[in-house]
């Protein structure tokens, strides 16, 4: 496990984690840890909850103090009684240790697909934002959740396997109409780090297709459409290793998206590609959609088209009637969950 944040922490920070990771490990119903502003204790909480996803029976804290104390007393928030956390405790140890059986001596790559993969197809986004959503109980367990709970899902699998992993969280923008701080995980591949959000692929999937429009992405990538994160990450710097086009499924001509849509018919498939040529202006988009339906109607089929501009990613359904409009644009979020 990677004990990303706590590492970075100044040496009191550390020793407040270090209480409080003993503290909440023993469900202790209070603990003494050495004094700081309310403000840096919620901080470190959060960081340390960040690091240890399977700290997740815990959703706040209260604390006394007397004025001349070197120490304050904290008294945890729990979810549940401590026989529930136990039997929570028990019950996410073997759900966790059956999920990666099916990848035990995979690569990173495969380990990494895979848990990306099964939050794709089997959580939904919790409308109701339940308190469990927020920790890896919704997604192992309810197959509900929000992008904190995805986020720390990802990370205690990628623990568990082997697979170097932390969870980044940015900020909300109301000026952007960004209500809430969203998370996602930073990975490490062959020593170098790339962005994967689950919860923003999650939000694309349709009609039981799996995108990958944020897996494995560069800073560069992320964050046209992602905020400045609030806690200092490493740097993501390399652009080669997103799926599309380590699947060679990015085009950067033309004329290859008449003959991939082509092959999608004869496979029954919808198509699904990352435009990796110029930039994709208003009239190259044209383009690509006169293209892409020219080749529908040769199978006697229309093609309905979805776009993350922000990715450049396309997705092409084969059907039998004319769609309403030319294109409709996605834009990944969790609240687009169903």
């Amino acid at each position: 496990m990677e004990a990303y944040y706590y590492q970075r922490m100044s040496r009191p920070h550390q020793e407040v984690y270090h209480a409080m990771k003993a503290g909440l490990t023993a469900l202790a119903p209070s603990f003494s840890v050495p004094r700081l502003e309310g403000r840096e204790l919620s901080e470190i909480l959060l960081q340390l909850r960040l690091d240890c996803p399977d700290i997740f029976y815990v959703t706040g804290f209260s604390y006394r103090l007397h004025p001349e104390a070197a120490n304050v007393e904290l008294i945890p928030e729990y979810l549940f009684d401590k026989g529930k956390i136990r039997t929570h405790q028990q019950a996410m140890k073997s759900r966790i240790q059956k999920l990666i059986r099916p990848i035990e001596g995979k690569s990173d790559w495969d380990k990494e697909q895979y848990i990306h993969d099964f939050i794709c197809q089997n959580v939904r986004y919790d409308k109701l934002k339940k308190t469990y959503s927020h920790e890896i109980l919704g997604p192992l367990s309810q197959g509900v959740s929000v992008c904190e709970g995805i986020a720390k899902a990802v990370k205690a699998l990628c623990d568990t396997v082997g697979l170097w992993c932390i969870i980044a969280i940015s900020e909300n923008n109301p000026e952007k109409g960004i209500k809430y701080r969203h998370t996602w995980n930073i990975i490490r591949l062959d020593g170098r780090y790339y962005h994967l959000d689950a919860t923003f692929d999650n939000s694309l999937g349709k009609g039981g297709s799996i995108r990958y429009d944020y897996f494995n992405l560069d800073d560069e990538a992320l964050f046209r459409d992602h905020e400045p994160v609030i806690f200092p990450v490493p740097a993501c710097t390399d652009g080669k290793r997103g799926y599309y086009r380590e699947k060679k499924l990015a085009v950067t001509k033309e004329e290859d998206v008449t003959k991939r849509a082509l092959q999608a018919m004869r496979k029954k498939q919808p198509l699904i590609f990352q435009w990796r040529g110029d930039y994709l202006t208003k009239d190259r988009l044209v383009r690509l959609c006169v293209l892409l339906e020219q080749a529908a109607q040769e199978k006697g089929r229309h093609a309905q088209i979805s776009l993350n501009r922000a990715q450049a990613v396309l997705q092409t359904e084969f059907i039998e009637t004319p769609p309403e409009t030319e294109f409709t644009a996605q834009e990944a979020n969790e609240g687009e969950l169903e």
